[in-house]
């Protein structure tokens, strides 16, 4: 097994990534290496699979057979162990100016034990303005055996100044058979609960396997995809959003429980303590600052919670509204279709229009720190039957 079979769905960009490694093996051993360069950007859905091909990518970079899989900088490489790969993965809402620094200085260096040092920033669109402006001569002037993997939605979310110096490349949306069967390959799923998976998942892979290998999280998305057919009274939508937003807490509380604890534990074991003289010069800074970053992490899993229900249920009114049209086309939750004929009967394609877009509203005003309860209950008032 390669580290390229995890790729769902992206031969062409498995093979553009397989004559980069070509060519940086070229460039090692003294030839021109054309078709590598220091500095990548990988776009594309979210669950698409951006990370997982970066991650792959640097794997096989350090790699002696170009991705075998099985070597041991293969292993640590995708499991973020290998000494010259940094993977940088953010709880936080922004990445801040002195992590990219402390990242230029690293990548300054030559690699310790592998081939190249690569440095792979997921999430590259929470970069701020000044954490931008420290990433940037770094990839203006790169070292020479130093590259850059940067993810992203889309180019369009990278600030302008970093995406024009990287080479783009774009993945496209997993199709849901190419999902199922790696479900009930890799992870032994049975055929019909990698279906649904893949299906409910909209080719999101991370979100396939979470519904794939978690009963639980099956039934919280049949819990929401029942909620429109509920929204026949007011107290009924106040309800609605208040459950939602409930269980995005006990997430972000779940993480925190989890974590939180740790970090402390961590701080206090760097700084020391000494019972006559109190916490060594800095504790009181990196507690304040750790509190914070812990407080943003805890924002960002109740918002993420938030966003994938309410994708979910425009899922729910996207299948209302095909069958409103008599369109030919699969529904995303074909397990609930008599409820989608049901809402389809008693509304009409501009009302399910209307409510498509409530949805997105909501999206939008969390996105711009709107109080979520507030934006959630705006909606369900919206989406009344």
């Amino acid at each position: 097994m390669t580290v390229w079979d995890d790729l769902v769905g992206q031969a062409q960009l498995t093979q553009t990534l397989r004559s980069a490694v070509a060519a940086a093996d070229a460039r090692l051993q003294g030839g021109d290496g054309r078709g590598m360069t220091s500095a990548w950007l990988f776009t594309g859905p979210p669950g698409s699979g951006r990370s997982n091909a970066a991650r792959a990518f640097a794997a096989a970079l350090q790699c002696q057979s170009g991705g075998c899989g099985e070597c041991q900088d293969c292993r640590t490489a995708l499991h973020g162990s290998h000494p010259d790969v940094r993977l940088i993965v953010t709880d936080m809402l922004s990445i801040r100016v002195d992590t990219v620094r402390e990242l230029v200085r690293s990548a300054a260096l030559m690699p310790s034990r592998g081939r190249w040092q690569v440095v792979v920033v997921e999430d590259a669109d929470r970069l701020t303005e000044d954490a931008g402006d420290a990433l940037l001569k770094s990839l203006e002037e790169p070292a020479s055996r130093t590259v850059w993997m940067l993810c992203a939605p889309t180019a369009e979310d990278v600030l302008v100044t970093i995406r024009s110096r990287c080479r783009l490349l774009v993945l496209r949306t997993p199709p849901a058979d190419a999902i199922a069967s790696m479900l009930a390959g890799r992870d032994g799923v049975s055929p019909e609960v990698a279906a649904f998976a893949a299906r409910a998942a909209q080719g999101h892979i991370g979100k396939a396997r979470a519904l794939a290998l978690d009963e639980s999280n099956r039934n919280r998305r049949r819990e929401i995809v029942a909620i429109p057919g509920s929204l026949v009274e007011l107290g009924a939508c106040l309800v609605a959003a208040s459950n939602l937003h409930e269980v995005a807490q006990e997430q972000g509380e779940a993480v925190a429980a989890r974590l939180d604890a740790t970090e402390v534990a961590d701080l206090e074991a760097i700084y020391g303590s000494n019972p006559r003289d109190g916490r060594a010069r800095g504790f009181s800074g990196a507690a304040s600052t750790l509190k914070k970053d812990q407080a943003k992490r805890k924002t960002r899993v109740v918002r993420d919670s938030i966003d994938g229900a309410l994708i979910d249920l425009l899922s729910l009114y996207r299948d209302v509204l095909v069958v409103q049209a008599g369109a030919h086309t699969p529904l995303v939750n074909d397990e609930v279709r008599a409820d989608i004929d049901s809402l389809a009967r008693r509304g009409s394609p501009d009302a399910t229009l209307a409510r498509m877009e409530a949805v997105l509203r909501c999206r939008e005003a969390i996105t711009a720190n709107a109080a979520p309860l507030l934006a959630l209950e705006a909606m369900m008032l919206d989406l009344r039957l």
